[in-house]
Formats: C-alpha cells, sequence, structure tokens
C-alpha cells in the first residue's frame, strides 16, 4: 500500500464491512448509511484496481485479492490506533495568560479554580497580548474586549490603581520597568525622584514593604496587604475595565466552559469592587 494515498477512514470503513460481512452490521458501527457505506467500498476497488468483495444478496465475501488487503489493512491498523487511541482522553490543557498580578491571584485560588472539571492549567504571565486565534494561549485576562470576530469577550470589571507605601513618608518612587500604563505613569511622575527600577512587578511591591519607596499597585493587591498603605487617591487615568477573551470555538467545550465559570466568579471577587 506504499505507492497509493489512503485515507484511514476509508480503510476503517472496509475493515467494518468486511467483518460484518455486509453493509447491515457495518452500518451499526460507523454511523454510515448502507449506500455511503457501499459508494465508499466500489471508490476504494477502483482506486486498488482490484475486487475486495464477492456481493451476494445476503451479504459480502472477501475475494482473495480482499482477504490479502484485510491482512495487510489489519496490520497496520493494529500500529495506527494505539498511537491514535490510548483509551484514556488526556485532560485538556488551558492555557490561561494573564498580567502578574492577576495570574498570582489565580495561583492562589488554584483549588477552586480547577474545581472538578479535571483540566490542566498552565499560567502564562505576561504583560503583552498573547494571540488567542494562534493558540498561543486560550483564555486571555485583558483591558479591553476583542476585536477579532473570532474571538468572544466577556466584561469582569474594573481595575484601580493608586500609590502605596508602608507610611506616608514621602518617599522616592519604585518604578517597574516596562511599557506598561502604570510603568510610564510612574515614569512621567518620578523623574529623577526614581529611587529603584525592577524588571517584575513583584519586587515592587517587596521593595515598598521593605520601606524602599513607593509603588504604583492595583488596589485589589495593595489594600491587601496589611503592611502598606494608600498614601494617594485612585489614579483615574490608569483604571479600565477588565476582560476575559478566549476563541469562539472552545468557549463550548465543557472543560474550558467550566474553568471560565469559576475564573469570572474569582476575578468578580477580587478585583470588581477594587
Amino acid at each position: 500500500m506504499s505507492e497509493m494515498n489512503f485515507d484511514w477512514d476509508d480503510l476503517r470503513l472496509f475493515l467494518a464491512v468486511a467483518r460484518g460481512q455486509g453493509l447491515a452490521r457495518a452500518v451499526d458501527v460507523t454511523g454510515k448509511s448502507a449506500p455511503t457505506l457501499g459508494r465508499r467500498m466500489l471508490s476504494l476497488e477502483r482506486r486498488l484496481g482490484q475486487e475486495l468483495f464477492e456481493r451476494m444478496p445476503r451479504g459480502y465475501a472477501l475475494t482473495e485479492e480482499g482477504q490479502a488487503f484485510f491482512e495487510k489493512v489489519c496490520r497496520l491498523e493494529a500500529e495506527l490506533v494505539p498511537m491514535v487511541e490510548t483509551g484514556r482522553p488526556e485532560r485538556p490543557l488551558i492555557k490561561i495568560s494573564a498580567g502578574s498580578w492577576i495570574t498570582a491571584l489565580l495561583c492562589r485560588r488554584l483549588p477552586e479554580l480547577v474545581g472538578t472539571s479535571g483540566a490542566r492549567l498552565r499560567f502564562i504571565s505576561a504583560e503583552e497580548v498573547l494571540s488567542i486565534t494562534r493558540r498561543e494561549t486560550l483564555i486571555g485576562v485583558r483591558n479591553q474586549g476583542p476585536e477579532d470576530p473570532l474571538l468572544a469577550g466577556r466584561k469582569i470589571g474594573r481595575i484601580r490603581f493608586a500609590t502605596y507605601a508602608i507610611d506616608r513618608t514621602e518617599r522616592p518612587w519604585i518604578r517597574v520597568m516596562g511599557a506598561t500604563p502604570s510603568s510610564q505613569w510612574v515614569a512621567a511622575q518620578g523623574g529623577s525622584e526614581t529611587g529603584v527600577e525592577v524588571t517584575h512587578p513583584r519586587n515592587a511591591l517587596d521593595l515598598a514593604l521593605a520601606g524602599a519607596g513607593r509603588a504604583v499597585l492595583p488596589c485589589f493587591v495593595g489594600d491587601r496587604e496589611t503592611g502598606l498603605q494608600r498614601v494617594s487617591v485612585e489614579i483615574d487615568e490608569l483604571a479600565h475595565d477588565q476582560w476575559l477573551v478566549m476563541h469562539q470555538d472552545d468557549r463550548h467545550i465543557p472543560a474550558v466552559r467550566a474553568v471560565i465559570t469559576r475564573l469570572v466568579a474569582i476575578l468578580k471577587d477580587n478585583c470588581s469592587g477594587a
């Protein structure tokens, strides 16, 4: 069979007809109609240039050529099926991309996020937007809704920001390097006052807790740190809506839908009122 290209579906149907000794039993096994099976077997015979079946009033019997072909296909089935049918479905991998603070929140709430869905989760902490259409991620937590018609979005709430420090003593700014709105806002405010620069948002929180400076943090982060206090009003220009974005095709998968439901509940509980 190496000199020809075969569709495995044709071979699978051939095996069903051969083993069932006719179309009637193969209908139950394959879900295909008898006329469809008859046409597919005739097409296969024409491609091979061989008569595989002797068609009789009460069924199909393999010809000598058909028996030889049947044995070849059975050997192929024995090699192919174990590679595509493991006997136990793989738990779906659900990739969730979000900024550092949301990712940290979801990590803390992992048990309730997984629930009984049986899904495997992969958290992708990224400040840049990953492509959902190219499946770089499955679910994105973003600051704006989707524009691509292939994507679906759900508005969760609003994220607010303020400045935090251990007390109201004047301290230098702690700036997180990058192109995020909060980083750019600090750069514009701080000027030469910027005391420390870090590459990860978590380190800005660590430095603020250590009394090394003041940091701009999401309110749902800063308000929950007992060692910090707000030292500014909310920064209106940094406030933004929060959205869940996913592919239209993926959101109806049961395991994905279950994770989305739990994700919405966690984010509404922790972020919407911040």
